[in-house]
């Protein structure tokens, strides 16, 4: 037996790019901005940000394009997918992506209730309010 499973909560650090392929099938892009807090043995507060790159196909893709932009808090749930390319010049790189299985927008930056019903329910299945021990605020977002 084996899990592919990434579960992340975190920000927009830009707003989504929708593409198409060949075929017709949407396909959106973006990063994810995860920031661990805590407070050291020398009771200084610290934080590191973690970037995540996300894809999302089809009919998620195009509802992601439409409602996320950046700073937009949003719960993804996905597989852990590790890819090489190679650049304009030639060289080989190498991408580790979240895929997006399901999703939910989080936060209030300029959402409505009414966008989140507007889903189908086949479009996000995670809980609608995932707990968190952290009291995070829109003033200590990284961007």
């Amino acid at each position: 037996m084996s899990v592919n499973k990434a579960i992340l909560i975190g920000n927009l650090g830009k707003d989504p790019e929708l593409r198409y392929t060949p075929s017709g099938k949407a396909v959106a892009t973006f990063s994810l901005a995860t920031t661990e807090r805590w407070t050291g043995q020398d009771g200084q507060k610290n934080e590191t940000t973690t970037w995540h790159n996300i894809v999302a196909w089809g009919k998620q893709a195009e509802v992601i394009k439409e409602y996320l932009s950046k700073g937009r808090q949003v719960y993804i749930e996905g597989r852990i997918v590790n890819r090489s390319y190679d650049d304009k010049d030639g060289n080989k790189r190498y991408i580790s992506e979240v895929v997006v299985q399901n999703f939910q927008f989080l936060g209030n930056r300029g959402a409505t209730s009414t966008e989140t019903e507007q889903l189908p329910p086949s479009e996000s299945s995670a809980p609608s309010t995932p707990s968190s021990s952290k009291d995070e605020s829109d003033d200590d977002l990284p961007f």
